[in-house]
């Protein structure tokens, strides 16, 4: 079993928001693939099960908000006994333009707070990340920037990205190794 999990914030205050990116990444492979997410009572997240090419899978989107994320990861991955190499975070990414994606296996959280609580409740750094560019707001409040919603000319850019996560994602569970993905996405 693989588990993909997208960071974001629940509620629809925060629905299309750029911080939202990883969910909306997981939102688009669920549909693909027809998944549905249903809260899981024992567990702080959303939680898709099913098949994507023949590969069981379960998609998350933690119900804590992203400064907690890790709160919710590390006790289904221990509930579905998944290895680290099994998991694989999508999340936004100021440092990268929209439309683009950079796919790594390892790092520091670089200053994101849903990374932060990951490393810190997974005890590594050492876990395969899908980013997802939102650009940075140069002089604009980050937290207003990350909270906002992407701009028109942003849309179809941000939209060609989640396809080619959605596709990165969809190649490795077919059984290509993270490092030959940053090969050819990066």
């Amino acid at each position: 079993m693989k588990i993909i999990v997208g960071l974001g914030n629940i509620g629809l205050q925060y629905d299309g928001t750029r911080h939202n990116t990883g969910f909306m990444v997981v939102d688009q492979l669920a549909a693909d693939h027809q998944l549905a997410f249903k809260q899981v009572s024992k567990m702080e997240a959303m939680i898709a099960t099913g098949q994507i090419n023949g590969h069981k899978v379960l998609l998350v989107k933690p119900t804590t908000f992203m400064n907690e994320s890790g709160r919710a990861v590390r006790p289904i991955m221990d509930y579905y006994d998944v290895e680290i190499e099994d998991l694989v975070i999508i999340h936004d990414d100021m440092d990268l333009p929209v439309g683009k994606i950079r796919l790594k296996k390892k790092g520091s959280a670089g200053g994101h707070n849903g990374l932060k609580s990951l490393i810190s409740h997974l005890g590594t750094q050492h876990f395969n990340r899908v980013k997802v560019g939102i650009e940075h707001p140069n002089k604009q409040s980050v937290v207003n920037y990350v909270l906002g919603k992407f701009k028109p000319e942003q849309q179809a850019p941000f939209s060609d990205s989640k396809i080619e996560a959605e596709r990165a994602i969809e190649e490795w569970l077919d059984g290509k190794t993270f490092d030959q993905l940053m090969n050819e996405y990066n």
